[in-house]
Formats: C-alpha cells, structure tokens, sequence
C-alpha cells in the first residue's frame, strides 16, 4: 500500500482535501470519505455503471479510476445533480416514467443520461440505447428508462430554453 499523500479533489462544486493513497478507486474516497452514496459498488471491474460519477462533464467508471486521476478536475455524483426542492430535469424524468424497480442501477442511468444530453440535446433513440449499453439494469426497467431519457431531453431542453439561472448552473456539471 501506497504513503498517503494530500490530495485535494472538487466533488459537487466543493473542495476537499483527503489524506489518501492517490490508487485508491474513486469510488472508495466518494462513498467512504465524503459520503456521496449515489454511486454505488456494483462490479468494481467497470463494467456495470453502478459507480458513474462524472468527471468534467464526462461519464466515468469510479470504481477504476484513480483518485489521483480526479485531482484538479470537477467530479459531480448524483448528489450533485439536484436538490429536494429542485430535482435535475434527468431526475424528474425518471421520476416521472417510473424508471426504477430496485434502483441500483439509476446513478448510472442518470448520470451516463446527463454526459449523453450535455453532448446531444436531442438523441435519437439508437444514440440513447449506445449511450446506455454498457449500463446493467437487471430489473428490466429498459423500456421505462428510454423513455426516461427521452423525456429528460425534452425536459432540460426546456429549462435551458426558459433560461433560468438555476437550470443554467444545474446542467454545468464542471462548474
């Protein structure tokens, strides 16, 4: 095991400095230090999206990636997305279609759903199923969660339309 080290890392517009072994997953440091349980233990191999996080603007496998390899970069986990009062317009839409039975797969669906919609606004359903197929849902939820994301495209496409201050700031996930 590695010498910890200082290690000073962005997470949902807030700054933290961790003394940690800059190999320790990503994953580890988000759950077990700062206690952002959105992205989830599913595989640890990065192949079930359990643990998406996103690192400046970019969908992210948490559980390989480093957490030296997040220093200086914004990384946004579900709890970062919305609040209570003000749900993400990916949130509310998988609210709204019902797109869950366990859950254990949504942090990865919304958040692969938030990396697609900020590089096409306007997805077709075959750019959607890509952007998602390397997300496990074993529920059988697909149908729920394609039109989740459908409707989430409609729905930031007008909260972005709208300009609203709030909705700006929500859909910069590097800010």
């Amino acid at each position: 095991m590695a010498t910890p080290r200082s290690l000073v890392l962005r997470v949902n517009r807030q700054t933290h400095v961790l003394s940690v072994d800059p190999a320790t997953p990503l994953l580890y440091i988000l759950r077990n230090d700062l206690a952002c349980n959105g992205p989830k233990y599913g595989c640890g191999l990065g192949q079930c999206g359990a643990c998406t996080v996103l690192i400046d603007g970019v969908a992210a496998r948490s559980c390989i990636v480093p957490t030296a390899a997040a220093v200086g970069r914004a990384v946004t986990t579900l709890e970062g997305l919305g609040t209570r009062e003000a749900l993400d317009p990916v949130q509310q839409a998988f609210i709204d279609e019902q797109a869950a039975q366990c859950g254990y797969c949504l942090n990865g669906m919304i958040l692969s759903t938030k990396a697609l919609l900020a590089a096409n606004p306007a997805p077709s359903e075959a750019q959607i199923r890509e952007a998602l197929r390397f997300n496990l849902c074993r529920c059988g939820t697909h149908v729920e969660i394609l039109r989740a994301v459908q409707r989430a495209a409609v729905l930031q496409r007008e909260a972005v339309g709208a300009g609203s201050a709030d909705g700006a700031d929500r859909f910069d996930s590097a800010s």
